[in-house]
This record gives structure tokens, sequence and C-alpha cells, in this order.
């Protein structure tokens, strides 16, 4: 006998509309020392995808947060999958990706200005309910909804639908117990015009106990597609104020960005106020925002470009090859699967270049799915922030006059660019610094005399 259940419609998962049943080593001359990764954030979705031609395979991971049961989610797929097409796979590989690529807070210390030479500062180069019975397929035939196929995968009962029109889609949804909220027929319309299929998962909890986790685990699926898209409008439908969306994007040929909407670099390089260091959580939320402001909140903003092989500086060791296979890079040590020619990266890096979008969106402001391309763009990027400690010994030349002189200055420029980058109060920066002994008073610099025979010293 079927199981009842009563089912509400909400947003997660990236584009993928949401349904609830019931309602390392651093190569580097700084260091690491924090990092803003998606926990940041309430609303997050994580997405990997690897695309290398028309292969792709999308990794999902979401936030949901309550009980098991009353989940379910709906993703427009451009295909019919195959059960061998749907995979589960471990949150940790998401959230290692997501340390690895992290914008990151750095730390130096000056060097005794009477010893230091001067040097160019380094650039930076180099995601059942029980099988439905013979007369609800008569009944979704008759809405002109077919059920594609069926499967269990993992802990998730998956149903792939297609249909001829939006009206007997959502009046399928509906009979079988879900509320969509109003905006979903009409979105759901344009994608059936597409001919877009449907993937519908749940949480089949007689599998999920045996798993003996208490989250749900990315799913995972693959497909060929000449259409480098993330469907994100089904997640907007009803959503309750923006969402963020991170995408990993795992490709051979280099950097990804959308074609639909500016993909826009996160700043970076800026030296800080020290004090950001105990902050730098509420820094990256606030910069994110007046970044996404100042776009008029339609931009997709790059925060991590590099090679796999390595990092500068590390938030993470980079993914191990195991890990990237599991992500879908098939092409890693010697097995191309018999399809096409790997081609050894530049500069013997791993051959993998992962790209790290953040994007802050809403049904208002991106109306359209996310259109990605592939570019040959292998340049290294990423989000960093620099806290620039003083010298705090007793040096004593001319160059440390001129080294103690200048710092004022040094704190002031740190002070302003905090203030452009978050569009916090100047005042209460300088504020914040002075309270933590960065102080915008010079010292007194020492007598040229006490250098020449020792003020300190007594005569005879």
């Amino acid at each position: 006998m079927r199981r009842s259940f009563k089912k509400t419609l909400f947003a997660a998962v990236s584009g993928a509309a949401a349904l609830t049943l019931t309602g390392g080593a651093i190569a580097f001359c700084g260091f690491y020392v924090a990092k803003a990764d998606t926990k940041l954030f309430n609303k997050a979705s994580k997405v990997a995808i690897m695309r290398d031609g028309d292969r792709t395979v999308i990794t999902m991971a979401n936030d949901f947060q309550g009980d098991l049961k009353e989940f379910a989610i709906v993703i427009p797929v451009p295909v019919v999958l195959e059960e061998g097409q749907i995979h589960v796979t471990e949150s940790a590989i998401l959230d290692h990706l997501d340390a690895y690529t992290a914008p990151r807070l750095v730390e130096y210390f000056d060097e005794d200005p009477c010893q230091m030479y001067f040097r160019d500062r380094l650039a930076m180069a180099a995601p059942t309910a029980v099988m439905e019975e013979a007369e609800d397929e008569t009944r979704a035939f008759n809405l002109g909804v077919t059920i594609e196929a069926e499967y269990t995968v993992g802990e998730y009962d998956i149903q792939i639908l297609s249909a001829d029109q939006s009206d007997g889609l959502a009046a399928w949804l509906t009979e079988n117990g879900y509320k969509l909220p109003e905006g979903a027929e009409g979105t759901l319309g344009s994608y059936i015009k597409q001919g877009t299929k449907f993937f519908v998962a749940k949480v089949n909890l007689e599998e999920q106990a045996q798993t003996g986790l208490k989250y749900l685990r990315p799913l995972q699926i693959a497909f060929e597609s000449p259409k480098f898209v993330l469907p994100i409008r089904l997640g907007t439908v009803n959503a309750d104020g923006k969402q963020e969306l991170f995408v990993f994007g795992l490709t051979r040929s280099g950097r990804i960005e959308t074609t639909n909407y500016r993909t826009v670099k996160l700043p970076t390089g800026m030296d800080v106020p020290l004090y950001v260091k105990d902050e730098f959580g509420a820094f990256y939320k606030s910069m994110f925002a007046e970044q996404v402001e100042k776009e008029n909140e339609r931009a997709v903003f790059l925060e991590y470009a590099w090679d796999m092989a390595w990092c500068d500086p590390c938030a993470a060791d980079p993914l191990s090859q195991e890990q990237l296979r599991e992500l879908g890079v098939y092409w890693l040590d010697g097995a191309n699967t018999g399809a096409l020619p790997r081609r050894p990266a530049p500069g013997g890096a791993q051959d993998v270049f992962v790209t790290r979008l953040h994007v802050s969106y809403d049904a208002e402001h991106f109306p359209e799915d996310l259109i990605f391309k592939e570019t040959g763009d292998r340049s290294n990027f990423q989000g960093r922030y620099v806290l620039r400690h003083p010298y705090q010994g007793d040096a004593t030349c001319d160059a440390a006059d001129a080294y103690r002189a200048e710092l004022p200055k040094r704190f002031e420029k740190e002070a302003q660019t905090l203030a452009n980058l978050t569009g916090w109060d100047i005042d209460d920066i300088r504020g914040k610094m002075n309270a933590s002994d960065q102080s915008f008073t010079p010292p007194e610099p020492e007598s040229w005399w006490k250098r020449l025979w020792g003020g300190d010293k007594k005569e005879g």
C-alpha cells in the first residue's frame, strides 16, 4: 500500500527545487591563518561540476535542516538518467574542496628595517517511497506525465519524469502530496518547452537508517549534453530571500565562467588591519555583500582558480586522485575509459583545474539558469587578504627611522582599504586599530647621538 505524504516545496541544492514531505605544505613567504568557507552562510548550497567536452558530473550538497523524512528534491536534467548515472558520495569531499578553495587571510611579519632588502611582493603566479503502483502510472499518463525510470540509489528513492505540459506535471505533483508555491507552474512549463526531464529524489528511511548517518549525503548525476547549464530557477520559486550558491568547476582546459551573467573577480591582495584576524568571517561577509551591491546584485564572483596539484598559501591540502575521481574526474592516473586523450598540464601541475564561483541569487536578479563556458585561461587567482605586522625590535639606523615614520600612513591606508571593501565606518575601524595597539602615532625617533655614543652609557 502506498504511503501517504504531506509535502511542500522549499529551496535548496543550488538550482534544484527541494521538496519537504510534511510541510598542508605552504610554498609561500607568509602563512595562512584563516579561511572564509561556506559555513559562514546559513542558506548555502555547494555544487561541484566536472566538465570535459559534453561530459558532465554534477555533485550536489545542501544545508537542509530537519526531519529527513521531510526531504525531497526536483532537479531539471537534460536526459533520462540510467541507474548507473546516479551516485551518492560523501559530504567530506565537498567540504575538503570548499576548504581548499576558500578565500583566505595570510600573515607577514616585517623584517628588521636595518637589515632587510627591498623586493617586489610576489605576484600570485606562479555537489522510495514504495514504487508507484500501476494505477499511479495510468493517472500520470492521463496527465501527460511519464515516469521514465525509478531507482533506489544509496539512501534515495529516485524517479525520472517527463511531461507534456506544466499543468499536468503540476497536477501530478499536487496529487502526490506536493504543495507547489505560486509561480512554480510557469517555471516548470519553461523547462518542459526545452524538452527537459525532471529528476525527483526522496529519502528512503530504511536505507538511510542503515547508513547510520544523521545527515543527507550529496547526490551525483553523470550525463552528456552540449549545454553547460546549472538550473537555479526552480530553487528561487519559494525561496525566503537570497540564497548563496558555491560552484566548484573541475576541468582540464582551465577556468569556467558564466556567459549570461557577469563573472567578476573578487577584490584580492589588499592589506587590512591586524584586528581583522579575529573578525575574518564578519569581514568576508561584509566585503562580499558590498561587492554584490556594487554589481547591482547580478554578478557571479570568482573566488579561486588554480591548478589542483598545488596552492599558495594552502588553506587545505589539494584533493587526492581518489577524491577527484569520486567527483567525476575520470582522466587521472591513466584512466581515460578509452574516450579522450589525456593532455599534460603546463608546468607539470596535476591535470585538473579548479574554479570556485560564488553567487548570491534570487528570482528578481537571476531570472535565468546559469550558463557556463570553459575557458583556456589557466592563470591563477585567489581571494586573499594580508596582515602585515610591523617590526617590533630595537632597530637603530636611519632606515628604521624612515620605516617607523611611514607606519602611520600604512595603517591609515589599511583603514581606508577596509572601509572601501566592507562599507564599515572609518572611525570605528580606526578605533579598533588603536585598541589593538595598531597605533596611528609613530614612536619618537631615537637621537642620532645616542646611536653614535650610546645614550645610556656613563662617562668614565
